[in-house]
């Protein structure tokens, strides 16, 4: 509700903006034809996120996840890094912490063990495993265009020092902090039938043809919009009841929209020029490591998306913008409100009765971003 509020705000600014001549009908015209297909592929995969968790899918990975796991606690972790990895890569931050966190920490107290380590997990990988491919984050769909619109293979080519980065250091962290709590046995649960088959062997084959067709190198809102419309149909048939408004995510819209608006006016009165003093320019490591430090700490101070916004035409180049990328997907892990999935992520837990202490986490995550950014950047220069 908040974002949606906070979205009406940023259009009627924008609306103020154009009335009083700061953006141009031109430039709202431009604007639209960049954004919409964005925001139509989010609106898309969500849907086909929604209902492929309805349809028992997320909560049958997570369990056979826990019985492969062989009863070992470390494995079961291992497995749930790898499913929240494959989760952000492919199907967006947002689904790995809004549906996937539920549900592994379900099974984490379904077998016995603490929630807090699970929990983490999809949060931070939510954020840093989300630089891969285009579709992991709004921030890289945006950044496409300024690429040049690459295939989504080569983009990966580009940021994948950085991925990896992004990956390793957030496990390295929980690994070693909850050592303790990751080691010994569980008893691995029953297996349970999905509640509808049909449904769920429908919702199985559509996110296995989307994947692929995802790094295509079509378009990627014409595959999640051609499958949200084949799971809508299947639930339309099956369970008309769980198609409902709330499915399509309006107040990330509302709020994404109005923020393309507001900063696109902000450019428009000279706010590339007045941050481009701030995080200078160049290519160099040191200015690479500023640029990612300064785009870091924006998202920190605000959120990651206008961050980008903001940043990204002092980018200048393939480098610089991957910098960018990486101080905000990566390096925003420190406020609550840096990104939308943290939110959202905290919201799922609090209904679970989760308990998060907000100066621990942001301790934590301060500490794994003064470490993973800069060594981001670093192994971005020493590969490309």
């Amino acid at each position: 509700m908040r974002t949606a509020v906070l979205g009406a705000v940023f259009l009627a600014l924008g609306l103020v903006a154009f009335l009083a001549g700061v953006l141009t009908g031109a430039e709202l015209v431009a604007l639209v034809e960049r954004v919409a297909p964005v925001l139509g592929f989010v609106v898309a995969l969500t849907v086909v996120a929604e209902l492929a968790a309805e349809a028992g899918l997320f909560s049958w990975l997570a369990r056979t996840c826990s019985r492969l796991a062989g009863g070992r606690v470390v494995v079961l972790w291992l497995y749930v890094v790898v499913l929240a990895v494959a989760c952000t890569v492919f199907l967006s931050l947002d689904t790995t912490a809004v549906l996937l966190t539920p549900v592994v920490v379900l099974v984490a107290r379904h077998v016995g063990l603490p929630a807090m380590p699970f929990a983490l997990t999809t949060v931070w990988l939510a954020n840093c495993a989300s630089m891969l491919l285009p579709v992991s984050n709004l921030t890289n769909l945006l950044a496409l265009g300024q690429l040049g619109s690459p295939a989504p293979l080569t983009f990966a080519a580009l940021v994948a020092p950085a991925a990896a980065v992004g990956v390793v250091v957030p496990v390295a962290a929980i690994g070693l902090r909850y050592r303790r709590q990751l080691t010994g046995r569980f008893a691995p649960p029953e297996s349970e039938e999905p509640a509808d088959r049909v449904l769920f062997r429908v919702a199985a084959i559509v996110t296995a043809l989307l994947v692929p067709a995802l790094v295509s190198g079509v378009e990627v809102w014409i595959p999640a919009a051609g499958a949200a419309l084949v799971l809508v149909v299947a639930f339309a048939v099956r369970r008309r009841a769980v198609l409902r408004p709330g499915i399509v995510p309006w107040s990330t819209i509302l709020f994404a929209g109005g923020l393309f608006v507001v900063v696109e006016a902000a450019h428009s009165l000279g706010l590339a020029d007045l941050l481009g003093s701030v995080v200078g320019g160049g290519d160099s490591l040191p200015d690479l490591l500023r640029l990612a430090g300064g785009s870091a700490a924006a998202a920190n101070v605000a959120n990651n998306l206008p961050a980008y916004l903001a940043l990204e035409p002092v980018a200048g180049s393939p480098l610089r913008l991957v910098a960018v990328l990486i101080g905000v997907n990566i390096g925003c892990l420190v406020t609550p409100w840096a990104s939308l999935a943290t939110l959202l992520w905290h919201s799922r837990l609090s209904s679970m009765g989760v308990e998060v202490s907000w100066g621990r986490f942001m301790l934590a995550g301060l500490g794994i971003a003064v470490v993973a950014v800069p060594l981001a950047v670093v192994a971005t220069v020493l590969v490309l």
